[in-house]
C-alpha cells in the first residue's frame, strides 16, 4: 500500500491532506460524471442531449471542487469554478423556468 501512495504522491500526508485531497478528489469525480450521464443519455436517445443531471453534477462538482480550490488557495482554478457555477446555476434556473410554465 506504501508503494501505491508513494507513486500517486500521497504517501507523506497528514490526515488533514488526506481529508483535503478526498473532498478534491470527490469534487473531481462528481465533476466528471456529467459526461458519463450526458453520453448514456444520449447514447439512449440516439441523438446528442444534455440531462438536467449534466447541470446538476456540474453544480455540486464545481461547489465542492471551488471549496478545495479555496483551500489550496489556487486563484486561477478558483475563478474558473466560480464562472462555472454561475453558468451552471442559470442553466437550471432556465430549465425550471421552462418546466414551470409547461405545467401553468
Amino acid at each position: 500500500m506504501s508503494y501505491f501512495l508513494d507513486l500517486l504522491g500521497l504517501n507523506n500526508l497528514s490526515f488533514e491532506e488526506i481529508i483535503w485531497v478526498s473532498i478534491g478528489t470527490i469534487g473531481q469525480l462528481v465533476f466528471f460524471s456529467r459526461w458519463i450521464i450526458q453520453w448514456f443519455s444520449s447514447e439512449r436517445s440516439k441523438t446528442s442531449v444534455i440531462p438536467v443531471a449534466f447541470w446538476w453534477c456540474s453544480l455540486i462538482g464545481g461547489i465542492i471542487t471551488l471549496v478545495y480550490a479555496h483551500h489550496i488557495q489556487s486563484f486561477p482554478f478558483m475563478l474558473a469554478q466560480a464562472i462555472g457555477i454561475i453558468v451552471y446555476s442559470r442553466n437550471l434556473l432556465l430549465i425550471n423556468r421552462r418546466k414551470n410554465e409547461k405545467n401553468s
